[in-house]
């Protein structure tokens, strides 16, 4: 498990310079169908791929040797002290020794929804016996330039520190290291990988460089007493200054990853059990009802409760009758008073009888001057 890169062919493309401690590099740039593939993946996709998993790391004769973990998850990142935008901060430590010596390596990422890196600190320890020695290099991205600032601490004091700074109209296409475990998961998910596109990158000493991902298909895995189908993925950086590096990661349906070789190193991670598969729940479709004509005089069942429910309506108002006699005795008054009078407006008739009756209105003589207008006739 070298120290190095956590995560991460080269081919020809356009070159642009940079100024860096005011000596000029040539960078090479990202290719358009790369620059098209990140800013076309959605938060829709990228919202499975939020979750926590381990591996342990393996040497070649089967010891433990380290353990290996990712957190991925939604924040928010403070640009002044008083915006703040989403984003996803990813969080890789690695933790093992090598040679006997306990190395760490972790990386603390801040990504925006289109994965751009807004900011990402990465710190490699190694312990030669008493003599720690701890590489420390902070991303940040400064309005239009992004600064990468890269320390040497040996014994806590420091020892070497190089500061470098791209403009940012000149990294489209770049993937950071925590920005490309989203990528990975995002294709793993797809089962599918971007043929002949060029990224962007940082190297192992955090210069600007290209990566290209490549499928390697389908293969098994044994994972304890089960076999799980895993769909492979090759990342390969190539610094422009040390040998190229290249990763080849297995993944299960869902984007887990159950395993990851560094091409050259003895050491690989693995997981000791296959982890429940994340489901996406869709919704089911919304039924369609066809309208379809009821003639319920014609439908059997329909004509029997209609009549079932005649016959229960009816003995109700013949109980309700029997059960205030009041009622009668009011009803036949009105009609005999009624027929006596024969008025026009029958409606009028009955609200200016019935009024006396009301629970809201003030009780009142049984004899009303004649004169007096009534609240329900209109008057001009």
């Amino acid at each position: 498990m070298a120290s190095g890169h956590l995560l991460s062919t080269v081919q020809t493309a356009n070159t642009l310079e940079i100024t860096k401690d005011s000596a000029v590099h040539k960078v090479q740039s990202a290719s358009k169908n790369a620059i098209e593939f990140l800013s076309h993946i959605g938060t829709d996709e990228i919202q499975p791929c939020l979750f926590d998993e381990s591996l342990v790391a393996i040497s070649e004769n089967g010891q433990t040797v380290g353990t290996f973990s990712i957190s991925v998850k939604s924040s928010h990142y403070l640009l002044d002290e008083r915006f703040e935008m989403d984003c996803y901060v990813v969080h890789a430590r690695c933790k093992g020794t090598v040679d006997n010596m306990p190395c760490t390596t972790s990386i603390t990422g801040y990504i925006t929804k289109n994965l751009e890196t807004l900011e990402q600190h990465t710190e490699e320890s190694v312990r030669f016996r008493e003599h720690p020695v701890e590489i420390r290099t902070h991303v940040v991205k400064r309005q239009d330039h992004t600064v990468v600032t890269k320390a040497i601490i040996e014994r806590d004091e420091e020892i070497h520190v190089n500061s470098s700074s791209y403009n940012c109209e000149l990294l489209q296409g770049l993937v950071s290291e925590s920005a490309n475990l989203l990528v990975l998961r995002v294709m793993a998910r797809r089962q599918a990988v971007l043929e002949n596109a060029i990224f962007l990158s940082f190297d192992s000493d955090h210069h600007i460089c290209t990566s290209t991902y490549r499928a390697l298909g389908f293969q098994k895995q044994q994972v304890k007493k089960e076999e799980v189908d895993v769909f492979v993925i090759e990342r390969a950086v190539h610094s422009t200054e040390g040998i190229p590096l290249s990763w080849q990661f297995s993944f299960l349906s869902d984007g887990h990853l159950s395993r990851r070789v560094q091409v050259g190193s003895p050491v690989i991670m693995l997981i000791l059990q296959v982890p429940i598969l994340i489901e996406i729940d869709k919704p089911d479709p919304r039924p369609i009802f066809e309208k379809i004509p009821l003639d319920w005089e014609e439908d059997v069942e329909l004509y029997s409760q209609f009549l079932d429910r005649k016959e229960e309506l009816q003995a109700s108002h013949a109980t309700y009758v029997r059960r205030h006699p009041e009622l009668s005795n009011l009803l036949a008054d009105f009609l005999q008073l009624l027929l006596l009078r024969k008025p026009d407006d029958v409606v009028t008739f009955a609200a200016e009888y019935f009024a006396p009756f009301s629970a809201q209105n003030p009780p009142c003589r049984s004899f009303q001057s004649s004169d007096k207008p009534s609240p329900f006739r209109s008057h001009t």
